[in-house]
């Protein structure tokens, strides 16, 4: 559910572009997130110093938050894919949020790019497992015992591929309701503010959305780093 004015679906309707915008505005706003994170990056990082200060302290925090998480979780083996995971943490906290301005739009609230974050972490679970065991890896989706082979597989497969569907559709519904509750309590009830608790939760929904998204994303790539058994 898109809000009734979107600045950036303005702008690009001003500069010949609206038909593209009106029908990818979470595209539009995607690019909006990557603009974002990419000028508090460059802010962070033009003049990092040795006792952090300001927004390179909080980046920090957080950067150096979720890598301890992560090697909690996979071991020191790993801290590799810390930058990926804190990538999709950041980035997917961004686009939760943003929806919560007037006149901005959540990306996450369109399949299209739950999907699209969802198909880079699946199938590099497989990239990490091939990396670590080789031809190996496939004891994973084989079994404890040879002859349950032809059940275990099909069974695995099917868990692997189902896995894209839920990252998918656990973030893309949940945002997707939030911001139809919240469309519809402004159309009812907004002369008397009652989005205002609903926007509230959302900051609430958008990390917990977030974080189960990287956490999943955690687990699964220590799973293909472990050795099957």
């Amino acid at each position: 559910m898109e809000e009734p004015y979107l600045f950036f679906v303005k702008f690009f309707e001003m500069i010949g572009l609206g038909h593209f915008a009106h029908a990818y505005p979470h595209v539009i706003y995607s690019w909006v997130v990557m603009a974002i994170l990419i000028l508090f990056g460059w802010l962070a990082g033009k003049n990092t110093q040795l006792v952090p200060t300001g927004v390179q302290n909080v980046f920090e925090l957080l950067v150096s938050g979720l890598e301890e998480f992560m090697i909690e979780v996979t071991g020191e083996e790993g801290r590799w894919l810390s930058p990926l995971t804190s990538t999709v943490f950041i980035y997917i906290l961004v686009c939760n949020l943003l929806g919560l301005i007037p006149g901005f739009y959540t990306p996450t609230a369109n399949l299209n790019t739950t999907l699209s974050i969802a198909l880079v972490v699946v199938p590099f679970t497989h990239v990490i497992g091939i990396k670590y065991h080789g031809i190996k890896y496939i004891k994973h989706f084989l079994g404890p015992v040879w002859w349950m082979v032809p059940l275990i597989m099909p069974i695995e497969i099917i868990g692997h591929v189902a896995r894209i569907l839920s990252l998918s559709f656990r973030l893309f519904g949940n945002m997707m309701g939030h911001e139809l509750v919240t469309g519809i309590l402004l159309f009812l009830a907004g002369a008397f503010l009652a989005p205002l608790p609903i926007m509230v939760l959302g900051i609430f929904v958008a990390l917990v959305q977030a974080f189960v998204f990287y956490l999943l994303s955690v687990m699964y790539f220590a799973g293909a780093i472990e050795e099957a058994h």
